[in-house]
């Protein structure tokens, strides 16, 4: 008997431990690869208010693209970034090479915002990021297809997302990185 309450009492620890440093996480803990291969540590965009976004070439969503270089040109002098983050995850319709993918982007929407490589989004093998928003957000939150958008604030933290069909230029979106470049911009006041 004592030997299971001593088990129960360690795995309880352990658990809580393990639960107390996850919540700590910021988006500055994590890191990808960038799409031409240099690593991407997204403590690299501390201080800046990020939009996070899966994205696919072969999507019916695909035209967001525009919709993100418009954003990402309207906030990115006042401390604002897309990160595009291709995935294959939904429908296969990103099976293309990290340079394939670059080239769709750059030619196609005239992308100039920063890409990851592709990774995983979803599932046992979703990229730590990703596994780290599910966690917060719930199944509601998690991306159910391409185009899912995370916003996260100055500090790192998780602020909100946003499904699929909204577009990045909505005025939900806007509103949203207005308020967090205002937090940032009060704060450095």
């Amino acid at each position: 008997m004592w030997k299971k309450l001593l088990l129960a009492v360690v795995t309880l620890s352990f658990w809580s431990t393990t639960n107390a440093e996850e919540t700590h996480k910021t988006a500055y803990d994590f890191s990808f690869i960038a799409i031409d291969g240099r690593p991407l540590p997204l403590i690299n965009y501390k201080g800046k208010v990020i939009l996070i976004v899966n994205t696919a070439s072969r999507c019916g969503f695909t035209p967001q693209y525009s919709d993100l270089q418009n954003v990402w040109e309207k906030y990115k002098d006042k401390g604002f970034v897309v990160l595009g983050v291709p995935s294959n995850d939904f429908g296969g319709q990103e099976p293309g090479t990290e340079e394939e993918i670059k080239t769709f982007c750059e030619i196609n929407y005239n992308i100039n915002f920063p890409m990851t490589s592709k990774v995983t989004v979803k599932g046992r093998n979703a990229h730590p990021l990703y596994k780290w928003a599910g966690e917060r957000f719930g199944f509601a939150g998690k991306p159910k297809w391409n185009f899912h958008k995370y916003l996260i604030s100055a500090d790192g933290i998780l602020v909100d997302w946003f499904s699929t069909p909204t577009s990045p230029s909505s005025p939900k979106i806007s509103l949203a990185i207005e308020q967090e470049l205002t937090r940032v911009n009060r704060s450095d006041s």
